[in-house]
């Protein structure tokens, strides 16, 4: 009676799955969930935007493209009284993070994000490519556009580990690059505990080693003054940069001859993989030289692992300027909006506009754009 009754429950768990993968296919999003910041459940299990929640996810993606971290931006909803998804007075980083990498706020939905593994004990496991995943574009009303969506997704992947760590802790955090060691700036506060207190960035490897980093410290102010410099130059010629800018993203970011390419490997991979499965059911079938087998199983495999290899540096370069061509775009619309002129220190401008500041010495100052261009401030 007892295997009677796991028999008719795995019948049942696989008829289930089954059902469900069979709406993923068709593109009926079902998403299960209790609370699910910025959206209500509407009256036919759809998701509907609750106008309040949705000021929040949007201060959440504001704050983080203003240089934000995690920690940073969890510490400031909690100090605003702000209830986390889960309805707790205090946030964590890991619910900022999820925020800011869920598709769902842009009005799509990705399905099979994970999976049941054992239909007995339930339990379920990130899906790695085990089974199939769905993405549903323009599934439900979007609280954030997509334009501000995918500036996110490449600012998640600009921030780092090790010595070039994003921390984002400052608007200038990881903004500021040692020209000698190629390593960020942090802040460090001189004689905290005096009046002559003050606040100035330096290499944070400066003394690690024996040999130290002999660039100089800046302060907040000369930060400023350097941005202000090279932003100016750069607006001396706004039309110029902006016609040359978007005729140099047409050509310096198209993807279509490798798009191309990555359509021929993945047949060409689809084709030595058959092979291969031939080579291997005809030597399980009839008598063959087992030297001979194994040099043509070899020499496939080879070519299998050569054109695997290639498919991930083609798809790793269709993403790479794909990203690049986004952040061109992003400082292409800032910069438009930008006046002719600067004359005092502006953090949105300088969070849109800038890439990097690299410091080789106090007179050789050179601020990085995010369209590429470098200038000497």
């Amino acid at each position: 009676m007892s295997s009677l009754a796991q028999e008719e429950s795995r019948s049942i768990s696989e008829n289930c799955t089954w059902g469900q993968r069979k709406r993923f296919a068709d593109g009926k999003v079902t998403v299960s969930f209790t609370r699910f910041l910025g959206y209500d459940r509407g009256p036919n299990g759809e998701l509907v935007v609750n106008k309040e929640q949705a000021e929040t996810v949007k201060l959440i993606y504001k704050l983080f493209l203003e240089g934000q971290t995690y920690h940073g931006i969890a510490k400031t909803l909690t100090e605003k009284g702000i209830k986390s998804p889960a309805g707790k007075d205090e946030w964590s980083q890991n619910s900022v993070k999820s925020i800011l990498s869920n598709e769902k706020y842009k009005g799509d939905a990705l399905l099979q994000k994970s999976y049941t593994v054992d239909y007995l004990t339930k339990k379920t496991k990130i899906n790695e490519g085990e089974i199939p995943q769905y993405y549903v574009e323009g599934d439900h009303e979007a609280i954030i556009s997509p334009e501000i969506f995918d500036a996110v997704q490449r600012e998640i992947e600009k921030r780092g580990t090790g010595k070039k760590y994003h921390s984002g802790v400052h608007p200038f955090s990881s903004k500021i690059k040692c020209g000698e060691y190629g390593s960020w700036y942090g802040s460090k506060v001189w004689h905290s505990t005096s009046k002559y207190r003050r606040v100035i960035w330096q290499c944070n490897h400066k003394y690690d080693g024996k040999q130290h980093c002999s660039t100089t410290h800046l302060t907040d102010e000369e930060i400023k003054a350097a941005f202000l410099s090279a932003a100016n130059k750069l607006l001396a010629d706004k039309s110029t940069v902006l016609q040359n800018g978007k005729e140099m993203s047409r050509l310096l970011f198209d993807t279509t001859t490798l798009e191309n390419e990555h359509d021929d490997l993945l047949q060409e991979i689809q084709v030595i993989a058959d092979m291969i499965q031939k080579c291997i059911y005809e030597n399980a079938h009839v008598a063959q030289d087992q030297e001979s087998y194994q040099k043509k199983y070899d020499s496939l495999t080879e070519r299998y692992e050569t054109k695997k290899k290639r498919l991930q540096e083609v798809t790793d370069k269709i993403s790479q300027l794909q990203s690049q061509k986004g952040n061109a775009k992003d400082f292409l619309k800032a910069f438009e909006k930008t006046p002719d002129a600067l004359t005092e220190f502006s953090l949105d401008a300088f969070t849109a506009l800038v890439d990097y500041i690299t410091v080789y010495d106090k007179d050789d100052i050179r601020v990085t754009f995010r369209n590429g261009q470098e200038i000497k401030a």
